[in-house]
Formats: structure tokens, sequence, C-alpha cells
């Protein structure tokens, strides 16, 4: 497995066990090195982090800015279905579990 699989792991995983805050540093950790990239697979990336920022900001009871990094997410989510990547599995399972919790978590 490579570091890249690895680390879109641990933030399912984080993202799972509700440790939002985690889940978006796992995912920062990929996104940062590559931020400048106007490929799709860094923007579905920052669309993840925003998915969890959303839900770090929303169990911290701040709802409305929770909403407005929500809609963030929702720009990028659709990349899932066409990312040309080795990781697009492991990326359709990471906006699976975002899906999941948005259910549970958010009304």
């Amino acid at each position: 497995m490579s570091e890249h699989e690895k680390q879109l792991e641990c933030s399912i995983q984080n993202l799972r066990n509700g440790n939002f805050y985690d889940a978006h540093e796992d995912l920062e950790l990929l996104w940062f090195a590559r931020r400048f990239e106007k490929s799709d697979e860094v923007k579905l990336i920052k669309g993840f982090i925003n998915a969890c920022v959303c839900f770090e900001l929303y169990k911290k009871g701040k709802t409305e800015q929770s909403k407005k990094v929500w809609i963030n997410y929702l720009k990028y989510k659709d990349l899932t279905e066409c990312i040309n990547s080795p990781h697009a599995e492991k990326y359709r399972l990471l906006r699976d579990e975002i899906e999941i919790i948005k259910k549970s978590f958010i009304k």
C-alpha cells in the first residue's frame, strides 16, 4: 500500500471514529504539497478537507459556518465519478463515508 493510500485509509478511519480534525490533517498531508496544481485530484482532496472541517465545526456548535464549508465540499464531490487516479476507489470510499456522516450527523 502506498503512502497516499495509507493517508486515505487513516482519514476514513478517523471519520468513522468521529475524529474529524484528525481526518482533516490526514488529508492535508496529501493536499499541501500539491496545493498549487490545477488537477481534479487536488480539487477533490480539497473538497474532502472541507467536508471534515464542516463536521468539526458542526460538532463545535458552529452550524452556520459548517453549512458554508459544506457548500465547498459539494463543488468537488462529483469528481469522484470521473477521477482518473490510481486512488479512485479510495476516493469513492471516502465520499461514501462522508455522505453517511452527513445523513446521521447533520440534520
